[in-house]
């Protein structure tokens, strides 16, 4: 049934004429370019497949603006040019948490913008035309690299100050997204005629059933408790053991022993760790391999067509285009890493694509609102548009409706921007350092890598593999 919208079009009933239609094709025109994001990303990922770090900092470095405060894509390429500066040999520990400083502040930025801002956003552009402000586990990750950073560099003070952060940022997180839901479902309750829409699009059984036939991955996803990265809760227990804390260390590994049962690495070092609260035992004289393997999801756009209150031959298209979540494949499953004669495989302590996916899943009904909510107004303005003018100039109203569809279609797109380069997963092993101080690493497709511990009480060994073009890079941190 046709929405009366007779209200809403006594201040267009003046004719249009051809100024209007012409600012309709510089529109038009101007929106057929507005996912560029998503090309900038195709590029990017591009020179990462060819392992040509050096053209993917220049590309990276290319994308954030000169301005003081951050606009557009600055947040994303930001955190793209900190983590490639951590994949490169040699890395630069030092650049690398300079660009995360900026990523931070660009956090801190978006979250003081965030607290009195508006949810639902732009009704009649795309969520493409708003700044990328982060993610949740983006800012956690922030702090983690940091900390990892400054565990390479022997800055232990400072590598405690992000585990504080990073542990803070995952506290906060669940009471964040309560408060954006809060906000939001009060927007709804007291918006305009699109929003109403919206919200009953939504919550609709059709549109959750097209929604269901369209993307069914969306709810088998294997989540982890709220904004949680247990490899951020592993690494600050490791940090507290090399610090000999050793109930710290316990109280972590406690909390990622919670979400990965099946590591067998976590069962050991919890057990350890709590004789070792006790006075009866010590992790010294221990090595830890972390693993970052592969790359992360990307997101990747898809259309919907959806049931609207608005029903008629005069609008050609009404359409919501929603971003999904597409996985990765790993460059190797395991490494294999033998020490004096016996042979560790590392084991999975945080899936980065199970994070991504749970907090990509918890904002979804604020995504697909707002895709709906931007539906409406555009379809709404094709029916005033065409209306205002049919009376007085029959084709220059078909020539307006036609422009108003394409602007609807060429405007409709998914955000599909994300932080491509985190790895897929997090894998460890833990052993004692072998008698010959030697680790010979090999995994599926990888060539065999030598690893030297040099004399030293306790040992990290930290290896990165992003593509199976990209040779493995590693480095050893000594305690």
């Amino acid at each position: 049934m046709p929405m009366d919208y007779s209200c809403s079009m006594t201040e267009v009933r003046r004719p249009l004429g051809r100024p209007v239609l012409g600012v309709c094709l510089v529109v038009l025109a101007f929106l057929a370019g507005c996912n560029a994001p998503k090309d900038d990303l195709m590029q990017f990922d591009r020179h990462i497949a060819q392992a040509d770090l050096r053209a993917a900092c220049r590309f990276a470095e290319s994308k954030i603006g000169k301005s003081r405060t951050p606009r557009n894509e600055d947040l994303l390429w930001t955190l793209q040019r900190a983590a490639i500066e951590r994949a490169r040999t040699p890395r630069d520990y030092a650049l690398s948490t300079e660009y995360f400083d900026r990523a931070e502040e660009m956090l801190k930025h978006f979250d003081r913008k965030n607290r009195m801002g508006d949810v639902v956003g732009g009704v009649v552009a795309s969520d493409n035309l708003a700044p990328y402000m982060g993610e949740e586990y983006d800012g956690i990750m922030v702090n983690t690299y940091k900390a990892l950073n400054f565990m390479a560099q022997g800055k232990m003070d400072l590598a405690r100050v992000e585990f504080n952060r990073a542990t803070e940022r995952q506290r906060r997180a669940t009471e964040k997204f309560s408060a954006e839901i809060r906000k939001l479902n009060d927007q709804m309750q007291r918006g305009d005629g699109n929003m109403k829409i919206a919200r009953a699009g939504a919550e609709s059984d059709e549109v959750r059933q097209r929604l269901a036939r369209a993307y069914p991955e969306l709810n088998s996803f294997a989540a982890y408790p709220d904004f949680v990265n247990p490899f951020t809760n592993y690494l600050a227990a490791v940090y507290y053991n090399l610090m000999n804390e050793p109930q710290k260390a316990e109280y972590e590994l406690r909390a990622v022993r919670g979400m990965v049962d099946d590591n067998p690495y976590v069962a050991e070092e919890l057990d350890l760790a709590r004789q070792s609260s006790a006075g009866r035992n010590s992790l010294d004289g221990s090595v830890w391999v972390i693993f970052e393997n592969g790359l992360g999801p990307v997101r990747e756009e898809f259309r919907l067509d959806i049931p609207l209150a608005i029903v008629t031959d005069r609008i050609k298209y009404v359409g919501i285009a929603l971003p999904r979540i597409r996985l990765r494949g790993a460059p190797c499953p395991y490494l294999d890493i033998t020490a004096d004669g016996r042979t560790h495989r590392t084991a999975v302590v945080a899936d980065m694509d199970r994070i991504v996916q749970t907090e990509f899943k918890k904002d979804y009904p604020a995504i697909l609102t707002r895709a709906i909510v931007s539906a409406t107004g555009k379809a709404a303005l094709q029916y005033i548009l065409q209306d205002s003018v049919e009376n007085r100039d029959p084709r220059a109203a078909a020539v307006a409706s036609w422009l108003m569809a394409g602007y609807s279609m060429f405007s409709t797109a998914a955000d599909v921007r994300i932080w491509t380069t985190l790895p897929k997963n997090f894998q460890i092993a833990r052993f004692a350092i072998p008698t010959d101080r030697t680790l010979s690493v090999v995994g599926p497709g990888v060539a065999p890598l030598k690893v030297r511990i040099p004399e030293c009480r306790n040992a990290v060994v930290h290896i990165k593999i992003m593509t199976r073009n990209s040779p493995p890079v590693y480095d050893v941190m000594t305690f």
